[in-house]
Order: C-alpha cells, then sequence, then structure tokens
C-alpha cells in the first residue's frame, strides 16, 4: 500500500504555452501550477527548462493523459521510467492520469477511451495502477474520465472508482465537468454519482468547459466554466472538503485575466462550501452529543 497523501486545499490553473511569460514574469496569484505530463518527459529542451523555472516558483502537479490504465496488456515501462524521471526531477504535488485506455499492442488511438466497469476490467486497472505507483514509489491520483458510451450490465463508475481506490490505495481526481457531461450523456444523476465516491480518497478537482455536440455533451475544454458545472463543484466541496482545484483550459486559450477571474469565482465557492460543511458537522456533533 503506498504512502499517504494529504490534502492540498489550494487552487491552481493549467500550465498552458501561451501563459509561460506571465508565469515566469510575474507573480500569478495561484497556489499551484497543472502541466500535461508527457509534453515534459524527454530529457533537457526548452520545455523542461521552462518548467524547472516555473516550479522555482509554484507547486506543479503532472497530469498524464497516455499511461492507458485500462489496457489489457498492461503499461509501458519505457513510459513508467520517463516519468519517474521527470518525478524525481520535479517533486510535483501529485502525479494523475485517467480511468480510461487508450492503446493496446502497436494500436495507440491518442483517446482516453472508456472501460467497461467490470470485475475483469478492475483486476486489471488495478494491476495497472500497482505496478505505476511502485515504479513511481507514490500514490497516484486517477481521474473520472468524460465518457459518451456505457456497456451494459457492469458496475457504476463511482462504485469502480471506490473499489479501485480501496484496493490499490490510489486517491482520485475528481473532474466535475465530466462528471456533469457524462450525466447528462448517459441520463444518471451527478449527485448520486458524487455521494457514491469514497469523500477522503479526493485529492484534487478539475473544472472545465464543455460544447454541446449533435446529441451529446462533448468534453473540449475550451469554454468557461457553466453555471450548472459550477452549481456541481459547490456540492461536491461540501462533500468532500477543501481540496486543490483547478482551471482546465486546452483549447481557445483566454488571456491569463480571464482564467483568473474564474478561479477567483471556485475559490468563492468553495469557501462558502467549506462553512456549509463545517455548520454541517457541527450541528451533527451536537445531535450526536
Amino acid at each position: 500500500m503506498p504512502a499517504s497523501l494529504s490534502p492540498f486545499p489550494g487552487y491552481g490553473l493549467g500550465l498552458r504555452k501561451e501563459h509561460y511569460r506571465d508565469f515566469l514574469e510575474s507573480a500569478v496569484p495561484v497556489d499551484f501550477v497543472e502541466v500535461i505530463s508527457e509534453n515534459y518527459m524527454v530529457p533537457g529542451g526548452q520545455p523542461r527548462h521552462i518548467l524547472r523555472q516555473v516550479r522555482e516558483r509554484y507547486p506543479v502537479a503532472l497530469h498524464g493523459v497516455s499511461m492507458s490504465i485500462g489496457s489489457a496488456d498492461g503499461l509501458r515501462l519505457d513510459y513508467l521510467q520517463r516519468l519517474k524521471s521527470l518525478v524525481d526531477e520535479i517533486e510535483p504535488l501529485f502525479v494523475s492520469d485517467h480511468l480510461s485506455w487508450s492503446r493496446i499492442d502497436q494500436f495507440n488511438s491518442h483517446d482516453l477511451l472508456p472501460l467497461p466497469y467490470t470485475e475483469e476490467a478492475l483486476d486489471r486497472v488495478c494491476a495497472n495502477v500497482a505496478q505505476a505507483q511502485d515504479v513511481l514509489g507514490r500514490p497516484m491520483l486517477i481521474e473520472n474520465p468524460s465518457s459518451y458510451l456505457s456497456f451494459p450490465g457492469a458496475m457504476q463508475e463511482w462504485e469502480f472508482l471506490a473499489a479501485m481506490s480501496h484496493r490499490t490505495g490510489c486517491y482520485l481526481l475528481l473532474d466535475v465537468n465530466n462528471v456533469y457531461v457524462s450525466a447528462q450523456n448517459h441520463g444518471f444523476d451527478a449527485h448520486t454519482f458524487l455521494e457514491g465516491l469514497p469523500h477522503e480518497r479526493v485529492r484534487q478537482i478539475h473544472l472545465a468547459g464543455h460544447s454541446q455536440g449533435e446529441h451529446l455533451l462533448i468534453d473540449t475544454h475550451d469554454q468557461a466554466v457553466n453555471a450548472s458545472v459550477w452549481s456541481l463543484y459547490a456540492w461536491a466541496v461540501a462533500l468532500v472538503g477543501p481540496v486543490a482545484t483547478m482551471i482546465e483550459r486546452d483549447d481557445r486559450i483566454p488571456p491569463l485575466h480571464e482564467l483568473l477571474d474564474e478561479l477567483a469565482l471556485a475559490r468563492t465557492l468553495g469557501v462558502a462550501a467549506g462553512r456549509q460543511r463545517r455548520q454541517y458537522h457541527r450541528e451533527e456533533a451536537l445531535h450526536a452529543g
């Protein structure tokens, strides 16, 4: 079982190249930044050099998109070793990836493909998570993905996440936008999803925007966070407590001040939800006494 990972109740942004200069030349009011791990897993070069400089100013979370936790043929050891080299150098706040698969044998979809939430898939995912944590020497955070199809006769996604976390000791990265997108696409209750998670295992929250496709919502990360996702976020914080929260934007990148405005709203909602949570627990303790 990997070591424990303490909560970090801060607010951050995804670091994108459009804002490198802002982060290197000014004091940006964030508590941490998150980067896409694969963009920095080549030793040397300008991206790695910039990341080292940013790391001197801010804690950094590493967020992967191609570990392929659900691959039936296991993880790629060369990938894990390159990631470990980056982890050892940057000493990140968190290391995370997605509950999905993207490759098998020589095929690589370059996308986050869904898993059937079955006992067989759970066994494979847990084995892969355990291997990753052993190589990295630290617990991982695993993110719930957005999805556009589901498999019949399987356990619910939140049940799968809870079982995975219990068996491997990993923690969870709760993407609130992904919960909303998947709930709308598949017709389940987003609040039921949040209630079913092991709240004490959540260590980070993602917020992002989505777009309306022809028939489904699409997790595009090219819009501001919408009102429905903000409402769900406030409810999530009331459940899980103060954990690291960040805004993701991967396309149609706006000026930094627009993202900071969104982050300020996340702080406001998070603080208010925290007060509600503390009040609830005080009242619960009084009733119990």
